[in-house]
């Protein structure tokens, strides 16, 4: 005799089958726990199980007073020694976007003017944003880039927010990745907020440093990619 399958999962197997076909749209809301019960005749007990498999599954995750969301399905992101975030998510069939936070001058910290090979105190450019694809943020940045050689970079990124283009018209025809760290953090409270995910939620850090054809550092980054939108790869291009 064959065992029927548990309500729980008959109505997971159905919102999945929703999500899959683009009923529901990456960032979209699922409806209510109220207006799912009535849909599938249930109580709200038997839909938070299969809220909570989808959400084992990553297919979905929960913000606290807000309600459950479709998450994004996760976006391979090739990391190798020619890193270019539109190239990357183009070839993803992404659309990808990017959202200022923040441009200013300052004084370089140690850990900078290290990796810049710049001398302590020498200024930089700071560059902060949010990476997105189809409008859906997938990852922070900050970037830090040396002033003196790049004067006018902070009135290229203001017209076009894309780092190759204002290295490019900064007299940077081509650049590489010399070394890429990754470790896995917890996102902070401003972290997730940015990022539209949970406090604490897992997340991947990369710092990177990237050079000019004469091996000349043009740029040090790190970059928090939210760890249920993101599939990093090692490309070895």
């Amino acid at each position: 005799m064959t065992r029927a399958t548990p309500i729980w999962k008959a109505i997971a197997n159905a919102l999945r089958n929703d999500i899959s076909e683009r009923l529901y749209a990456a960032g979209d809301k699922l409806p209510t726990e109220a207006a799912l019960a009535t849909r599938f005749g249930v109580n709200r007990h038997t839909v938070r199980q299969a809220l909570a498999a989808l959400a084992d599954e990553g297919l979905v995750h929960s913000r606290r007073g807000a309600g459950v969301f479709v998450t994004m399905t996760p976006t391979d992101y090739p990391i190798g020694r020619r890193v270019r975030f539109h190239q990357n998510l183009a070839a993803a069939g992404r659309s990808p976007a990017k959202k200022v936070l923040l441009l200013e001058t300052r004084p370089a910290h140690s850990a900078e003017a290290d990796a810049l090979g710049i001398m302590q105190g020498s200024k930089v450019h700071v560059y902060e944003g949010l990476s997105m694809a189809e409008n859906q943020p997938i990852a922070l940045f900050h970037s830090a880039f040396p002033a003196d050689r790049f004067p006018d970079l902070p009135v290229h990124l203001a017209e076009n927010p894309s780092v190759t283009t204002a290295l490019q018209r900064s007299g940077v025809t081509d650049y590489t990745r010399a070394s890429t760290r990754v470790n896995a953090k917890l996102a902070t409270a401003t972290q997730a907020l940015h990022l539209q995910i949970a406090e604490h939620a897992p997340i991947l850090r990369t710092i990177g440093i990237n050079v000019d054809s004469d091996g000349i550092p043009v740029e040090v980054g790190r970059t928090w990619f939210a760890g249920d939108k993101v599939t990093l790869t090692l490309d070895g291009s």
